[in-house]
């Protein structure tokens, strides 16, 4: 079977022009296999505009990986350490020509290859020899001014900024965007620079172009490079081959420590980062501070020729969905643990296990595959999502539990109505909450506001009646001590 990166090398090659035969032989594997997974490719891509199409179905099949067998990989026997330790014995040369002048005391290839060899090293005199002749004819680098056609290039960048809320810093990054030929950049902010960070501006951005360019360029960011595999070969991370392959771009890497090879996004950072967030950086809270520097990124690019090259974007597919998807047991609390925080679920579930779908902001849960409940998601380590209505079937059975619960003291307002009108009836507050677990949380609320103050009315209505009856039984009293006396 065929990899991730031999499907988006057929499906590349394929939307260039190249027929089975060529792609076949280029990439050494089958003409039957080529034509298969291409118009497998060609084939979901026609399904999406179909309204009775499941999408999220389709975009998994597009972006799926191939099983393969990974015992015959080719193995790459000139790593990174050998690499290294060759660097350090041809300075160590130069050091000693240096010295000496020309001389003949210098180390032969073969010399140099018994040494590496001596280090532990398991390589061939061959390849020691080519890099060699590699290293020592090294010019010192030429650079090529680029231009770039409308939709031909897209780079992407991290930049860290640094905010005050109140009187606390918090450390916030950037996902920038720049378009060179429209002079255009754009940013998202974010608390991490996580994977699925990573991809939700990429899906956020493209969305918002209603369109895609040919190419997309990164440095070796973690989230670009899986591992390096010898000094030039690199492994990309599965998730944005899968998100190229759906979106339909090129990955363009740039060599390591060269940062002039995607010059206009590397200026970007520093131009939003001080054009949006150095005449203002303090505010009320992290929402703020989006609101703000959406609309600076309007002022910054009304010059930009964006409006112009949206024109010859590449066609835009439906928005990808970029859950990642776990299978979660449900604990005795009826929690489920995901990335060290807590999520509560139905009480029913306890002791089974679940699918949680977990995005950038929230989380879908699906039990049996049928989707139940969506969580809002925390950033921070050993926090508790809760909802009281995931307890109603245990509170039922232990409405005494219901007092102290963590459920019910998440929602403080909740909470209070409790303690000043339910305290002594847990059961009726429990009914209530029942009949209106399908509302949300603020309707929930409300509707207990409302039948506590018709519980007050109620109770002032009975005070009025007591006490016109207690006057008229006294008026009562009066009127026959009054008959007696006569």
């Amino acid at each position: 079977m065929i990899s991730i990166m031999d499907k988006f090398a057929i499906i590349r090659l394929k939307e260039q022009g190249d027929s089975s035969r060529k792609v076949a032989k280029q990439l050494g594997i089958d003409r039957k296999t080529v034509d298969k997974y291409y118009n497998e490719y060609k084939a979901n891509l026609g399904k999406l505009d179909s309204e009775e199409t499941n999408i999220k179905e389709i975009q998994e099949k597009i972006i799926s990986a191939p099983k393969y067998d990974s015992t015959n990989r080719r193995a790459y026997k000139y790593t990174a350490e050998i690499d290294t330790a060759l660097d350090q014995i041809l300075a160590s040369e130069d050091e000693k020509r240096g010295l000496l002048g020309n001389n003949k005391q210098q180390l032969t290839n073969l010399q140099i290859h018994k040494q590496l060899v001596n280090l532990g090293f398991d390589i061939g005199k061959s390849t020691i020899s080519t890099k060699i002749k590699e290293k020592r004819n090294w010019k010192k680098e030429c650079f090529i001014r680029q231009e770039y056609d409308f939709r031909d290039r897209l780079e992407f960048d991290f930049g860290e900024i640094k905010l005050v809320h109140g009187s606390e810093t918090h450390r916030y990054h950037m996902a920038v965007f720049s378009s060179p030929s429209a002079d255009f950049r754009w940013c998202y902010l974010y608390k991490n620079q996580s994977k699925g960070v990573f991809l939700d501006a990429h899906v956020n951005f493209f969305d918002m172009m209603a369109g895609v360019h040919r190419e997309v360029v990164y440095d070796n960011m973690r989230n670009v490079v899986s591992r390096f595999i010898g000094k030039n070969e690199k492994l990309l991370n599965e998730d944005l081959i899968k998100m190229s392959i759906y979106y339909g771009f090129d990955i363009n890497v740039t060599n390591c420590f060269s940062g002039n090879e995607k010059g206009h996004v590397e200026g970007s950072v520093k131009i939003l980062r001080n054009q949006i967030f150095g005449p203002k950086y303090k505010f009320d809270s992290f929402e703020e501070a989006i609101q703000y520097m959406n609309a600076k990124l309007i002022e910054i690019n009304i010059s930009s020729k964006i409006e112009l090259e949206k024109k010859f974007l590449l066609p835009y597919k439906p928005k990808l969905e970029l859950g990642e998807i776990k299978e979660v047991k449900v604990n005795k609390y009826s929690f489920v643990s995901i990335e060290n925080n807590f999520y509560s679920v139905p009480d029913y579930l306890v002791g089974k296990t679940i699918t949680a779908k977990v995005y950038h902001s929230d989380i879908d849960f699906y039990a049996n595959n049928h989707y139940f409940y969506t969580h809002k998601k925390r950033d921070g380590s050993k926090e508790i999502n809760i909802d009281i209505r995931h307890y109603l079937t245990t509170f039922e059975r232990k409405p005494g539990a219901l007092r102290n619960s963590l459920a019910l003291k998440s929602m403080p307002e909740l909470k209070s109505i409790f303690d000043i009108y339910f305290k002594s009836n847990p059961r009726k507050f429990i009914e209530i909450l029942k009949e209106n677990q399908d509302k949300n949380l603020e309707d929930i609320i409300e509707a207990f506001r409302i039948r506590t103050q018709f519980k007050i009315l109620e109770q002032e209505t009975n005070l009025s009646l007591a006490k016109i009856t207690m006057n008229q039984l006294k008026l009562y009293n009066n009127l026959s001590a009054k008959e007696v006396k006569q």
